[in-house]
């Protein structure tokens, strides 16, 4: 082998004539164990090539196999500085930090390895078991933190406060309003509305027993015979096909009391103590338009895919009259099951779906009504918004 360094009276190397084949013997003493030789002909290279010629990387490791931590960081903060997306330098970071028991600082650089692997790959096979101990790691870390940070805050949180406390621990997202078609701005991004809030519900549920009687009356005591429900999502002739797999499919069907503005006269004869009951809401009243209100069923089997409603301006409502086992409701981030008298109030313009994954139907009576926050004049702004664009174009 060539002589690449002379000796300094001290015995430290102070030259050479070839670095690259100084970085050679280094990498392969360190693949043969030796890391002292290595570091030791490593730092003699360093300064005399470009900095992104350096292995730096191989430093690092050799200084890490001697326990010098402080200098294996020093390298691989340089390195970082030239590439500070690189999977096995984030890896060897994170490492580092581990073995200074600095969990943040190993959990956010760990996290960053995963993480540029899952966007974009690149990482050689030679690195997974070490990605793999970084998931582990981070999801060990994160439960750890979380249960330090609930232990600090301690218990009576309002709902406000614990939904903030699930979105940094990752339990919950963020949800906001989409709608489709309207956005009114500025209004609260609440999922669910507390029913107390709306005092003329009880009223409503007082009719309950009778409006469960009317639906028996209609549909049987499954809930699932009987005429007047039609598919909720219909094919209409002179508009294109919804893209919905429930398109024209009776397994999500409505039974129509108001429809486009307008009162179903015979299904509304059927069943008075309903008509009674919906006399009670706050329902949007736009002429063409508004309001809607439903007996929605859906057979076992079904699920309506997450969507968002068309507007904001609006709340739904969900009156359970026939509730069945194995059927959940997801409005953004909060899963409900339907219960015997408890409504829902929720915002649709967020992502939302339903499923019925029982053997039963769950028909609930489905209406809207004006979101509390608008005004009388804003209201009346809005119908007059929705009757333009029912009225242009026409004929």
């Amino acid at each position: 082998m060539l002589a690449l360094f002379k000796l300094s009276s001290a015995g430290h190397y102070v030259g050479m004539t070839n670095p690259q084949q100084a970085i050679d013997e280094a990498l392969s003493a360190l693949a043969h164990r030796n890391p002292a030789r290595a570091a030791q002909l490593l730092h003699a290279v360093a300064g005399q090539v470009p900095e992104a010629e350096m292995p730096w990387l191989a430093l690092a490791n050799a200084e890490m196999a001697l326990g010098r931590l402080d200098a294996a960081e020093a390298a691989m903060d340089r390195q970082l500085a030239l590439d500070h997306r690189d999977i096995g330098s984030l890896l060897m970071k994170g490492m580092l930090r581990e073995r200074r028991g600095d969990s943040r600082a190993a959990s956010s650089f760990y996290m960053a390895a995963v993480n540029q692997q899952a966007a974009y790959g690149g990482a050689p096979a030679e690195l997974a078991p070490l990605l793999e101990h970084a998931g582990r790691y981070v999801a060990t870390a994160q439960s750890a933190y979380i249960a330090h940070l609930e232990a600090s805050v301690g218990e009576g949180l309002s709902p406000a406060m614990r939904e903030a406390i699930d979105m940094l621990a990752g339990r919950r997202g963020i949800d906001l309003q989409q709608p489709s078609l309207f956005y009114y701005p500025g209004l609260p991004q609440k999922r669910f509305y507390d029913p107390a809030e709306f005092p003329w519900l009880q009223a409503m549920l007082d009719l309950l027993p009778d409006m469960q009687a009317e639906l028996r009356a209609v549909a049987g005591a499954s809930g699932a015979d009987g005429a007047g429900f039609a598919p909720y999502v219909r094919t209409a002739p002179d508009r294109p096909a919804a893209n919905n797999p429930l398109r024209d499919d009776p397994a999500w069907s409505a039974f129509h009391f108001w429809r486009d503005g307008a009162i179903v006269e015979e299904h509304a004869a059927l069943c008075p103590a309903t008509m009674a009951a919906l006399a009670h809401a706050p329902m949007p009243m736009i002429p063409g338009r508004a309001p809607t209100a439903i007996w929605s069923r859906l057979a076992p089997g079904t699920h309506i895919a997450p969507h968002n409603g068309m507007l904001n301006s609006r709340l739904i409502c969900h009156i359970p009259i026939r509730t069945a086992p194995g059927c959940s409701f997801r409005v953004g981030s909060e899963t409900r099951n339907w219960e015997e008298g408890v409504p829902f109030v929720f915002d649709d313009s967020m992502n939302h779906e339903a499923r019925n994954d029982g053997p039963e139907a769950r028909v609930v009576l489905l209406f809207e009504i004006w979101r509390p926050e608008i005004g009388a004049a804003d209201r009346a702004a809005i119908g007059r918004v929705f009757q333009a664009i029912e009225g242009f174009g026409e004929g």
